[in-house]
């Protein structure tokens, strides 16, 4: 494993009593539902940015960290600096292993997921957010793991200049990655990943 979750702050009786609030409801103390979460998720309601995860990249290489941290969620990556390392700056390579602490909510997970977890993204960069997304399986948050989709299923079709061939691949595998129903659509984008990744 590239990632060490450090904190799941995932706390879905508090996001579920901020939906309640911006409806006029008073709060709950009922456990949100499988079917609830996947909903506020799917829909990007605000709410979902209560929902946050912390984690580590302990020795990710330098250039690897400059493309996430492009992502509008915190990252503290340690510094290169002459005067902090005592090695000369202009020595170090970009291959150099630097330390990445993050800390991002469901909304940036969705966002970054659709660029990182695309086939035209870096390959290392890429395994370091698949990385993530199985880490976040793993500890048991599998709604948030369905949503964290490349852009061609969240979008049903490429968008980009050029389409490198991952959805058509992805269809190939399974059709229901052109479902118009979202829920069909991601479930079957997971399935694909899931094997793919012997998880």
């Amino acid at each position: 494993m590239k990632t060490k979750l450090q904190k799941h702050d995932i706390d879905w009786k508090l996001a579920k009593n901020m939906c309640r609030t911006t409806v006029n409801k008073g709060h709950s103390d009922i456990e949100a539902t499988s079917k609830f979460k996947l909903s506020l998720l799917i829909s990007e309601h605000s709410p979902i940015r209560e929902l946050k995860i912390r984690w580590s990249w302990l020795k990710i290489k330098s250039w690897i960290a400059t493309h996430f941290a492009r992502h509008r969620w915190e990252s503290y990556i340690s510094t290169r600096r002459t005067d902090r390392t005592g090695v000369d700056r202009d020595k170090l390579l970009q291959s150099e292993r630097v330390q990445m602490d993050c800390s991002a909510n469901a909304q940036h997970l969705i966002d970054t997921s659709r660029k990182r977890l695309c086939h035209q993204a870096s390959p290392e960069t890429r395994g370091y957010w698949e990385d993530l997304k199985l880490s976040i399986y793993d500890e048991g948050h599998e709604e948030l793991f369905m949503v964290m989709v490349p852009n061609c299923v969240y979008r049903a079709g490429c968008p980009e200049f050029a389409d490198c061939g991952h959805y058509s691949r992805l269809i190939g595998k399974d059709k229901g990655v052109t479902s118009t129903d979202i829920r069909i659509r991601y479930k079957a984008y997971n399935k694909v990943f899931l094997e793919a990744h012997d998880a």
